[in-house]
């Protein structure tokens, strides 16, 4: 076992190896839940853009244009729901796991 800083810079701890590798597992998980929101985000831009850009042509006054274009817009906030309650529900999840894992060495102690 050997000291590692978690959390809180000025406080160490002596924590077991195979703890470290969950936190930091756990830690690689939240990062990448961001970024896949950061992603659906992305996603959801690029089609409000294009869906407005389809709805701005003056030339061509096509009546299926107009609907990709409303189509777009709706994909868009389906994009942005989807996106933002993958995310909340996976937070939800790793908190849940995390609470359980401090219970347990609060237990322990």
């Amino acid at each position: 076992m050997r000291r590692v800083k978690l959390h809180n810079p000025f406080k160490t701890r002596i924590i077991d190896e195979k703890l470290l590798r969950e936190h930091l597992a756990l830690e690689r998980t939240k990062l990448a839940n961001e970024r896949t929101l950061l992603s659906y985000i992305r996603a959801s831009i690029y089609l409000l853009i294009s869906g407005l850009a389809l709805l701005q042509i003056k030339n061509y006054q096509d009546i299926s244009l107009m609907w990709v274009g409303y189509l777009s817009l709706l994909i868009c906030v389906l994009f942005l729901l989807v996106g933002i309650s993958r995310y909340i529900a996976l937070e939800r999840k790793l908190n849940k796991l995390l609470r359980e894992e401090a219970s347990e060495e609060s237990g322990k102690a």
